[in-house]
């Protein structure tokens, strides 16, 4: 699993969770590779003037790995470590986190390697559009629609919305993640992290565990980190520890993420906020618990250090967050992990209202929107929930079955295999 440079391969890593699904499955080695192998990536150069004058040339990625149950539908990253591999490895998990949640769209991913909290808002207005116009032959509202992710925003999709636009006319519907006055949807800011929370309730009854007054800590405060704090609350999960990229803070006894919310919002970290100690993000990782959310990149949780976690269950709410290796571990040392497939599944499925809003131009209001996700994250949740105990499997394996399952299914029926 590593790559000519010898890193590991994030896209190998999550093909060891289909791989696993596809034996138990009994599928062929074509019926494998049809699956697991992207149907179109294109890479693009995306040349941007900067504020001072100077051009700087960018490397842009969409991926589109099947189509077979609706449109490519997937986020577009902006981080220096998006690159070729970690985008395809994304996509294929866009096409099983869609389909477990029984949406109507494949997967796909994007990316520019870069890092926007060196760019001026200029700068990522121009980076933004170049990129739109480089892959805006892949897109249409039933074709490919992207949507914001990790280091873009609600103002990136409204940008990419308009570059699309000046070329096709006025097309609300081929991103999602918008502003609210542009078509977006109510409730898609919080949705990724109410999502999860739902998620985390579920698992925490079938583990007898009282959500009232159980430890949580969050690695990561960004928009999923942050409102999962937020949401967790209303259950009256005690949240003790969260962490940004500067670092972590803890409290035993629970942290005021109301307060924190507004902290952040003026120094830009959670670091240093009154009442807390300061910890490390790998500390986090090791923090004495009832549940462990890793919210923040990929790989936080490996070989090295998934014996130390003291959490009684994970809830994946980054995408690949815990090693093919450390969910081995975990689950051997009795460790609930809740995949990410799953629990960060909100936000498509509210990227999922978004669009079907736009297409028959009518808005919902913030009660239907949380009740309708609220529904398919919880029916998601039971479905994985009962493969688990009919095939003995982990929330993973049960995952991956689920959805590849689907997902061949439905190639079959049009004729793909």
């Amino acid at each position: 699993m590593t790559t000519n440079h010898g890193v590991v391969s994030a896209f190998d890593e999550v093909n060891v969770f289909f791989d696993r699904a596809a034996e138990r499955l009994g599928f062929g080695d074509g019926q494998r590779e049809m699956l697991r192998r992207p149907w179109r990536e294109l890479q693009v150069s995306i040349p941007v003037r900067m504020d001072d004058g100077t051009i700087q040339v960018f490397a842009g990625y969409r991926i589109q790995h099947n189509a077979a149950r609706g449109p490519y539908k997937g986020g577009i990253r902006y981080h220096p470590d998006a690159n070729q591999d970690e985008i395809r490895a994304l996509s294929s998990l866009m096409t099983w986190k869609t389909a477990l949640v029984e949406i109507p769209f494949g997967g796909a991913k994007g990316g520019i390697q870069c890092d926007p909290r060196r760019l001026s808002e200029g700068e990522l207005n121009r980076l933004t559009r170049r990129f739109t116009v480089n892959i805006e032959h892949l897109l249409g509202v039933n074709r490919d629609i992207p949507a914001p992710d990790l280091g873009t925003s609600s103002q990136t999709m409204a940008w990419m919305m308009d570059a699309f636009s000046q070329i096709h006319g006025h097309t609300p519907g081929i991103v999602t993640g918008k502003p609210v006055e542009l078509g977006g949807s109510v409730g898609r800011d919080s949705a990724t992290g109410r999502g999860a929370v739902y998620v985390t309730r579920e698992a925490a009854n079938d583990l007898g565990m009282d959500p009232a007054g159980a430890r949580i800590a969050i690695q990561g405060f960004g928009q999923v980190g942050s409102w999962t704090a937020r949401i967790a609350g209303d259950l009256g999960c005690l949240v003790t520890a969260v962490s940004d990229v500067q670092g972590g803070i803890h409290n035993d006894r629970g942290i005021d993420i109301t307060e924190l919310v507004r902290y952040q919002a003026e120094s830009g970290t959670v670091v240093g906020f009154p009442g807390t100690e300061r910890i490390t993000n790998e500390e986090l990782i090791e923090l004495d618990c009832e549940i462990l959310v890793p919210a923040a990149i990929d790989r936080t949780i490996h070989g090295e250090n998934a014996s130390r976690v003291k959490a009684m269950v994970v809830v994946e709410a980054a995408n690949h967050p815990v090693t093919p290796e450390a969910d081995d571990i975990l689950n051997d040392r009795g460790i609930k992990v809740i995949p990410d497939v799953l629990v960060n599944a909100g936000g498509v499925v509210v990227s999922y209202f978004e669009w079907t809003q736009n297409l028959y131009q009518h808005q919902w209001d913030m009660g239907r929107v949380n009740a309708e996700l609220n529904k398919i994250m919880t029916r998601a949740y039971q479905s994985v929930r009962d493969r688990v105990a009919r095939d003995n499997v982990t929330h993973r394996e049960a995952a991956f079955l689920i959805a590849v399952e689907r997902v061949a299914h439905v190639a079959e029926i049009r004729g793909f295999i």
